[in-house]
């Protein structure tokens, strides 16, 4: 199991607009800043939306915990 306090800061510096949620731009950004260039926006999409409980397009911190803590 993650650790809640890594796990927040890990999703913190993803979310780069501070709103409390991660967009696939956001997620795309990360991952590139990270040394992915190869992915795209629709990967990106399709990642946030396989872990977005509620369908709202958008990755709140819980939904983020709930994957990384399964």
């Amino acid at each position: 199991m993650a650790d809640i306090e890594e796990a927040r800061k890990q999703f913190e510096r993803i979310d780069t607009d501070g709103d409390g949620f991660v967009t696939a731009a956001e997620f795309k950004t990360a991952l590139a800043q990270g040394g992915d260039w190869n992915v795209t926006e629709a990967v990106a999409e399709a990642v946030i939306k396989s872990r977005d409980l509620n369908g709202d397009k958008l990755l709140s911190f819980d939904e983020f915990w709930a994957h990384l803590s399964k």
